[in-house]
């Protein structure tokens, strides 16, 4: 079963080393945003195959619960970025 859902898309995502990365474009089915004091993409992680590039990433989840963006821990934005910010990959939407 395929389950259809609407959700954020990530419109682009700089952090090139990430295994779901091609072209600066998100290719997972969907991304968890993370807690912290640095909302962190928690679905990164390396890996020198990258994945199939036939669809576009959805935010399923956000666990910032300060972000403006946060609706019962789904993200409520048109589209978010993702990308490197010091020595973490995190949602460059996020909006306190």
């Amino acid at each position: 079963m395929i389950i259809a859902t609407d959700m954020p898309e990530v419109s682009r995502c700089a952090a090139t080393q990430c295994a779901y990365n091609a072209n600066d474009a998100c290719h997972a089915r969907a991304i968890t945003i993370g807690e912290g004091s640095d909302p962190d993409c928690d679905t990164f992680f390396t890996n020198s195959k990258h994945t199939r590039s036939s669809r576009t990433a959805g935010v399923g989840a956000c666990k910032m619960e300060d972000c403006k963006f946060n609706d019962d821990f789904e993200c409520s934005a048109d589209s978010i970025e993702v990308g490197r910010s010091d020595s973490t990959t995190n949602c460059l939407s996020y909006t306190h």
